[in-house]
């Protein structure tokens, strides 16, 4: 992609608060862009779009939109084509495509374009009730990062933007979506079994009462998880943002925004950056795990 992507509307309001407007937004995704691609690299993409801005209502796209300028790759799918165009982003021009889009959160895979099957990473999505208790968020988000790190594999932590927060581990390709997904599921019910008044598998939101629940559906074919870096469309504009586990303690979960973390990242590298020479073995922690 060559040609400077022009943003159309820029003045158009996505974040009333706090006034984040379209070429706003697009500066951002440039700011953002030696951190977050790098997350983005070859893996297919959900677009979550607020053409009308985040107080309206949005929808998620999958099928890249006809004379896209981004990269796509094509995935089966039982739908009327028969596949799914993603889009998949490797520059800062697709960024910039995105906000022009009004793509305000970017969802994507858990594995890449060059082996769809096999997920790179696992996440165990810490998913608390609406008023959450932050102490114990913490605590599950340190008891999670203790049993990954027991069975074999590197914990990482990343913010949600949102209630929660992710604890992901990077894997070596070696397992598809079933196997991982089955090691994912054994952690969290491990970790809730050790915890049953703080944690829970249940799905069944009325069944969760006011614990956490440990939510592991990321972990399938075609599932994704929101991407580092970007935006999540709530008030305030917070955004995802990969942490160190000591930050955990005065890190929110939405502490981050689309000012703090540019500051963040002027002084401090990612510390997801050399995740990938970290990948664990699924089947060897499985194993660990009994």
């Amino acid at each position: 992609m060559t040609a400077h992507q022009q943003i159309s509307r820029p003045d158009k309001v996505l974040f009333p608060d706090p006034g984040l407007t379209k070429a706003d937004l697009a500066a951002f995704y440039e700011r953002v862009a030696d951190v977050a691609l790098p997350h983005l690299a070859g893996r297919p993409l959900v677009l979550h779009r607020f053409p009308d801005g985040v107080r309206q209502q949005g929808f998620y796209q999958k099928q890249a939109s006809e004379g896209a300028p981004v990269d796509t790759v094509t995935v089966p799918s039982g739908n009327e084509r028969g596949h799914v165009e993603h889009l998949v982003v490797d520059d800062v021009e697709g960024l910039r495509y995105l906000a022009n889009q009004a793509v305000v959160e970017l969802h994507r895979w858990l594995s890449r374009s060059d082996d769809l099957d096999h997920p790179d990473l696992m996440v165990i999505d810490l998913d608390p009730p609406r008023r959450p208790d932050l102490a114990t968020l913490r605590r599950a988000a340190r008891a999670t990062r203790d049993l990954l790190g027991e069975i074999g594999l590197t914990p990482y932590l990343m913010t949600t933007g949102s209630r929660g927060y992710h604890v992901v581990a990077p894997l070596d390709r070696t397992a598809d979506f079933d196997a991982v997904r089955g090691l994912a599921r054994a952690v969290a019910e491990r970790l809730a079994a050790a915890a049953p008044d703080a944690l829970t598998t249940e799905q069944r939101i009325a069944k969760r009462g006011n614990r956490i629940y440990l939510d592991v559906g990321r972990n399938a074919y075609a599932q994704t998880a929101v991407a580092p870096y970007l935006p999540r469309a709530r008030p305030g504009a917070p955004v995802a943002t990969p942490i160190e586990f000591t930050e955990l303690g005065r890190v929110e979960p939405a502490g981050y925004d689309t000012v703090s973390v540019v500051r963040r990242l002027a002084r401090k590298a990612d510390p997801w950056a050399e995740m990938a020479a970290h990948a664990g073995s699924a089947s060897r922690a499985s194993a660990a795990l009994g």
